[in-house]
């Protein structure tokens, strides 16, 4: 139940809605607890009745007229009954899903604060995992087993009471099985609560793999590799098959074993009442009471197991939650300054390796960008570029040296509006599954159509956009899948351009559109970029935008810097990239 405290934040939330639940509760068993001691009362009239037969008409009269009130009385307590259970539902079940609602959204909330070596750590199956099954997993512990367990309490309290207050050595022989009842809860109890751990990892590596075939579906069809993730696919089903089904065959336990101890009770019931009877010390009425007594313990006790079931299943999926709660951003958003960025970054022997995989990304890395100026960094793959990018976004904090923005350490600069003020267009371009003009106004909360439709003439995709049947309307599908490669780096670069960033990064963002089209975009930002600090990440170079600087990186380090003609008298990295790069151009152009 450890794992479980953290649920008591949000019991405290909705503490009233539980209280007046529990006092619905006590009001349903009270009126259910005096339905047996009206039968008792009847059955003993009628005894009593045909002990001085033969009975005269109006003695049949005053009995039929008698067992008629006490069926009303009994009807009556049973709707009184019904009246107060739906209220607790309505309390306790109602709180069950308000607090459903708050955890996800909680959960969500935590996500988002996250850092980017969280996300490369963790499968996207098991986050989808913790934040459905696991969250309804612990729905079931705050609504049904709270509801059954405080009925639990007061329905045992009323019936041993009552039980008890009539006779205290029939009572005593009626609960003698109980104590087997507690031991064989134990026991089933720890199996249900390692076979539970079992499934819920196994249901995270499952979502896991079904995640990663339905993201990689393209993949898999042009690999004709339908037949090998079907297989794969299965041997993970199979493995949460036999697990829950471990789990289904102890939960089975439990219901004969409860339904054996409530029927020994009976058995006892009946056996010492009936001498008890036979003594004088009891009525018949009092027999027909404990029977009845007996048997509505029969659903709270089987349900004993069911609770413990859901109790230790809650408990796995709590542990599994706050695993992730309990996680720490790496990112520690602690800055204040939110003033205007006017575009000055700077790099002091920056060094930077990868947390999860430990490979260094940059070494000593030096370079000083102005305000307005256009940059380029150019290098292999896998020479730091995007490190670079990442490290301007704080997606990580470098260990080693010093990024400054303004003359002011990045960590000083408030998160949310450097990002904002910052726009970056990823060389692995991600589209939301909505409409085109959504994906492009993405994070503006005020923005106009004209300007969307501006943006995306400035990205050269504009013409392509009103081709469509529903134009900017139209939906581009689960990660821009029904547009091409062109057309969705052109649209992610357009989204860029509409937040009016102070600083822009182009991440290797040409790469699927043609010479043309290139051509008219790079037009475009020599004029529009002019003023603002742009920085160009590509392995490719374009000599037709006049770059201020270029930064040459290989393994980590600046290798070259300096302006176009400078790199080109060093005869090195830049010079030879340069002349292959003319070289395939003549090659592939037609004769």
């Amino acid at each position: 139940m450890g794992s479980l405290a953290s649920v008591n934040k949000y019991f405290l939330r909705y503490k009233w809605r539980i209280i007046i639940g529990v006092i619905f509760v006590c009001g349903a068993n009270y009126f259910q607890i005096l339905q047996p001691q009206v039968i008792r009362d009847a059955l003993n009239m009628v005894v009593e009745y045909l002990e001085n037969s033969p009975m005269s008409p109006e003695d049949k009269e005053e009995l039929r007229i008698a067992l008629l009130k006490f069926g009303g009385l009994v009807l009556g307590y049973a709707l009184m009954m019904g009246i107060f259970m739906f209220m607790m539902r309505q309390t306790i079940i109602v709180m069950s899903r308000l607090i459903e609602y708050d955890m996800r959204k909680d959960i969500y909330d935590h996500y988002s604060r996250l850092d980017l070596g969280f996300y490369r750590k963790n499968k996207t199956g098991d986050l989808m995992a913790r934040i459905s099954e696991d969250v309804s997993k612990v729905r079931m512990y705050v609504g049904p087993s709270l509801l059954y367990a405080v009925n639990i309490v007061f329905l045992f309290t009323f019936v041993i009471y009552s039980m008890y207050s009539v006779d205290a050595k029939l009572a005593t022989y009626c609960l003698l099985p109980l104590p087997v009842l507690s031991v064989s809860i134990y026991f089933l109890s720890n199996v249900i609560n390692k076979r539970s751990t079992l499934i819920q990892k196994q249901l995270s590596s499952l979502n896991s793999a079904a995640q990663e075939v339905y993201s990689g579906i393209r993949i898999v069809k042009s690999y004709v590799q339908e037949p090998r993730v079907v297989e794969s696919f299965t041997e993970e089903s199979e493995s949460f098959k036999e697990k829950s089904m471990g789990l289904a065959r102890a939960n089975a336990l439990f219901g004969p074993l409860m339904l054996l101890i409530i029927g020994t009770s009976t058995i006892l019931t009946i056996y010492f009442g009936g001498r008890q009877v036979i003594a004088g010390e009891l009525q018949a009425g009092n027999i027909a009471e404990f029977v009845i007594y007996v048997n509505m313990l029969t659903w709270p006790v089987t349900s004993i197991g069911w609770i413990a079931s859901l109790i230790q299943q809650a408990a796995v999926s709590m542990r599994r939650i706050n695993e992730f709660m309990d996680t720490e951003p790496a990112i520690k958003d602690e800055g204040h300054i939110e003033a205007p960025i006017q575009g000055h970054v700077h790099f002091d022997n920056v060094s930077f390796v990868y947390p999860d995989t430990g490979i260094k990304a940059l070494d000593g890395v030096s370079f000083d960008i102005k305000p307005g100026e256009r940059v380029a960094i150019v290098g292999r793959t896998g020479s730091g570029k995007t490190t670079v990018a990442d490290l301007l976004l704080r997606m990580f904090d470098t260990k080693d040296g010093q990024i400054s923005i303004d003359n002011q350490p990045i960590e000083k600069h408030k998160l949310s509006y450097l990002r904002e003020r910052i726009g970056y267009v990823t060389q692995d371009v991600f589209l939301f599954s909505d409409t085109i003009a959504q994906n492009v106004s993405f994070g503006m909360e005020d923005h106009n159509q004209k300007a969307v439709e501006d943006m995306t003439k400035y990205a050269s995709v504009y013409d392509d956009i009103i081709d469509f049947p529903n134009g900017f309307e139209t939906p581009v599908g689960e990660r821009g899948v029904t547009l091409s490669g062109g057309q969705k780096q052109r649209l992610s670069i357009a989204r860029a351009l509409l937040k009016d960033p102070d600083i822009i990064i182009l991440d290797d963002c040409l790469s699927a559109v043609d010479t043309t089209t290139e051509q008219a975009i790079l037009n475009y930002l020599n004029t529009a970029l002019k003023g603002k600090t742009a920085i160009i990440i590509t392995h490719r170079i374009y000599e037709s935008m006049d770059f201020d600087k270029i930064i040459v990186l290989e393994n980590g380090k600046v290798k070259e810097m300096g302006n176009h003609q400078e790199l080109i008298e060093l005869n090195g990295y830049y010079a030879k990239l340069l002349e292959r790069q003319r070289q395939f151009a003549q090659t592939s152009s037609p004769n």
